[in-house]
């Protein structure tokens, strides 16, 4: 987003920093700041990549062989060229899989490689072996592909003309919407498109592979599923899953976009090995990976709403269409949170939701941070933004009308606390902690203020908005709300923990440490997290859902809790005490009697054969969910949060910029404070590149245009505003959380959604009282400039 020149000058009001020295080796290891387990190590370039890794002798290296076309018959595959170059070892196709042809995917709708057609500009037909990465990859495009061009579908629309669906349609509903749309005093009906995003992660998709002896593998892969890699490898080689051994130490990011899609570069580059004995690595650069890989869902929306003269909701009744590309992939659970995420942080009475899962001829679309739930919350949060400018009300008085409450809704004994999905909402903050938000970041004030300004400003227009976030903490699909650790105590009482989630750069292990050494009593610098690994812990779930600490977290916790308790029964034994009175504080153990070192209680237990290793298990408890009638109760607890935005555009240009960030966000009672913080600056940072410059173009061939650095356009950091301040609401998680914590990595994602209403609400006060505003989201500069002259 460009600066324009006459932008007024802002004064520097940044956070406070969070991120002081370490605590002393006496404190507690949680609740306060930590650096990252390997900050030191990052900083350095000292830690390991899959790229970094030593390469075994006789390596070999893969390149996709990607389809030209949108859609068309697979005729036959030419690799004569490709052979001839120099280096090439292989061509390998569909006929080379020694296991399934099709992918163990959920829906079954995938294969490994193209088969009889082609779906999508840049699915992969096969690989190429050379003995260099660049060799591979100048073979790959020599490769000939003989495809009779069929007709593609590229747009929702045509989608839901023709019933071309992923899965079948989902409907939704409470009440009547269609009579309370009747008898509402005023209604609304619009449209809006939201675009979709991709990952950009920093470790682009990467896989390495080594057979091992007796037709068993090692597979190193970036991935948020190390369990569902393990599957997918042994499922295309034909094997059972304890051949495969999957591990993972840490990714370079992975937004959701390496839950599923991992799993792809791992079973091709098995496949390779498989076929030629050797180990294989497969890489894939940025161009490549943006036409290969799956985005988060684009949606287009069509909606009724009724309301009264106060501006509260009393019927919507809305259309979905959500573009899952050419198979399911994680498409159904996508848009069915999407539908979950519809309320946001309100009541709907009368509603009725319909959700069409899109089957088009682009790249498979998948887990993007928020799963779904940012394509429902946009959405309400436009038909607030929209009741207000109707109404000419703040549209601040307006979501506050419409916030969950414990009101009686008048007529009957029900309250308006009950979400649209059958979950009553327990702990809503929602009202306290939108009203302190408003006054820290003086509101009204800036409202008065802006739209004065805006009043002697021909060209710059400012909007500001406030925007609440409800987020839905477990995973939709209740068989993955579980997770397992290991931890383990060597004899110089120094510990390791191990567990089922994948490090992503989000402190998911530095988090478990810090549990894992409170619960036995020692320094943090004491405790050892390790790589995810299949061979440790089997079956874990992805690394999603934000649930990655609380799930791992308590598993861990519990894990640790076991040996404590074996090391305090051994002491008790010793001192003539009850084992409730031995504790475990600072690096030293206490009976009523004595002080040893946790140390010396370590060396002496093991000579006394006490075990000093334990797993862990967690399952999250509470949820129930019929995913045939989407009710029930799919989420343990929600997280709440606010966002105030300040923005101004550029009326003659289209350009915008964002001036001032105000967050309120809630953390339950935080892990590591630095860690919590970091993770909602870089979300909402995030969110705000979702709904501004990150614009995913494809042509009518079907040939994504965007798709390298120079054409698709991250936030960088002249685009955070100099104001951004950001707070934590400090109460504990009522349900029994982890260290009473609260899921971080997807909720704040949404708060950027209030910088896309204040642009709504600069264009609105362009245009002049009660106008409305068609901004179609990414709100580039073009995008602006047509809601301007809509």
């Amino acid at each position: 987003m460009s600066t324009p020149s006459t932008l007024p000058s802002l004064a520097p009001t940044l956070s406070p920093t969070v991120l002081e020295a370490a605590p002393q080796a006496r404190g507690p290891a949680a609740g306060v700041n930590q650096f990252h387990e390997s900050a030191v190590a990052q900083v350095a370039g000292a830690v390991h990549y899959i790229d970094d890794l030593p390469e075994v002798r006789g390596t070999l290296y893969a390149a996709p062989i990607l389809s030209t076309h949108a859609h068309g018959k697979l005729l036959g595959v030419d690799s004569t060229a490709a052979r001839a170059m120099p280096g090439v070892v292989d061509v390998v196709l569909a006929d080379d899989i020694p296991g399934d042809p099709m992918l163990a995917a959920f829906a079954g709708d995938e294969p490994v490689f193209a088969l009889d057609t082609v779906q999508f500009v840049g699915q992969v037909v096969g690989v190429v072996l050379a003995k260099t990465v660049m060799q591979a990859r100048h073979a790959a495009r020599k490769v000939q592909l003989h495809i009779e061009p069929l007709p593609a579908i590229l747009s929702v629309h045509e989608s839901i003309r023709q019933k071309s669906f992923v899965l079948p349609p989902v409907n939704v509903r409470r009440g009547d919407a269609d009579a309370a749309l009747k008898s509402a005093p005023h209604t609304l009906h619009g449209t809006l498109e939201v675009g979709g995003q991709e990952h950009f992660y920093l470790e682009g998709q990467i896989a390495y592979v080594l057979p091992q002896e007796q037709n068993q593998w090692l597979v190193y892969s970036s991935t948020q599923h190390p369990g569902e890699v393990q599957h997918w490898v042994s499922h295309a080689l034909g094997i059972d899953n304890h051949s495969v051994k999957v591990e993972c130490r840490r990714m370079g990011g992975g937004f959701g976009g390496k839950e599923t899609q991992a799993g792809h570069l791992a079973v091709w580059a098995t496949i390779a090995a498989a076929k030629n004995r050797c180990a294989v690595k497969l890489r894939l650069d940025r161009d490549d990976d943006f036409m290969v890989t799956g985005k988060r869902h684009p949606f287009a929306y069509e909606y009724s709403a009724g309301f009264d003269d106060t501006g509260r909701l009393t019927a919507l009744k809305l259309q979905m269409a959500v573009n899952c590309g050419f198979s399911a992939d994680l498409s159904g659970p996508v848009a069915d949170r999407a539908i979950f995420h519809t309320d946001n942080a309100y009541y709907l009475q009368d509603v009725d939701i319909i959700s069409y899962r899109c089957k088009t001829n682009t790249q498979s679309h998948t887990a993007f941070r928020g799963f779904g739930g940012p394509q429902g919350v946009v959405l309400i949060e436009a038909v607030m933004g929209d009741i207000a400018r109707a109404l000419q009300m703040d549209p601040l008085d307006v979501r506050m009308r419409n916030l969950y409450s414990d009101e009686t809704i008048p007529g009957t004994a029900n309250r308006r606390d009950t979400t649209h999905y059958q979950m009553t909402v327990e702990d809503n903050i929602l009202q306290p902690l939108l009203s302190k938000l408003e006054l820290s970041a003086q509101y009204r004030r800036r409202v008065e203020a802006i739209s004065a300004w805006n009043q002697t400003s021909p060209v710059l227009k400012r909007g500001i908005a406030i925007t609440p976030v409800k987020f839905g903490i477990s995973f939709t699909a209740t068989l993955f709300n579980q997770a397992g650790a290991l931890v383990h105590v060597y004899t110089d009482g120094s510990v390791q923990v191990n567990h089922g989630g994948a490090e992503m750069g989000q402190g998911l292990n530095t988090k478990v440490a810090q549990i894992v050494a409170d619960e036995l009593g020692v320094p943090f610098s004491r405790v050892l997290s390790t790589a995810s690994d299949t061979s440790k812990v089997p079956n874990a779930s992805a690394t999603a859902a934000s649930a990655g600490t609380d799930l791992n977290g308590r598993a861990a916790q519990f894990a640790a809790r076991n040996v404590r308790d074996n090391l305090a029964a051994f002491v008790a034994g010793l001192d003539g005490c009850g084992a409730g009175a031995v504790r475990f504080k600072h690096g030293e153990v206490f009976s009523p009697s004595t002080t040893r070192s946790f140390d010396d209680v370590v060396k002496m237990a093991y000579a006394n054969r006490i075990q000093l290793w334990s797993d862990g298990f967690y399952r999250t408890p509470k949820i129930h969910y019929d995913k045939t009638t989407l009710t029930g109760r799919p989420f343990y607890y929600f997280a709440y949060g606010a966002a105030c935005t300040e923005v101004v555009i550029d009326t003659l240009t289209g350009e915008s910029r964002v001036l001032k960030v105000d967050i309120l966000h809630d953390v339950g009672r935080s892990i590591n404070p630095a860690i919590d913080v970091g993770q909602i600056e870089g979300a909402f940072v995030q969110g705000m590149g979702w709904l501004t410059t990150e614009q995913l173009v494809w042509n009518d061939k079907g040939y994504l245009s965007t798709h390298a650095p120079s054409t698709y356009k991250i936030p960088t950091a002249a685009d955070v505003p100099e104001h951004f301040k950001v707070d934590l609401w400090h109460e504990p998680n009522v349900e029994d959380n982890v260290f009473g914590s609260k899921a971080v990595g997807e909720p704040p994602f949404m708060l950027g959604i209030s910088v896309f209403e204040a642009l709504r609400d600069a264009v609105a006060q362009a245009k002049g009282a009660g106008a409305t505003v068609q901004l179609t989201a990414p709100a580039t500069a073009e995008n602006v400039l047509r809601a301007l002259e809509d």
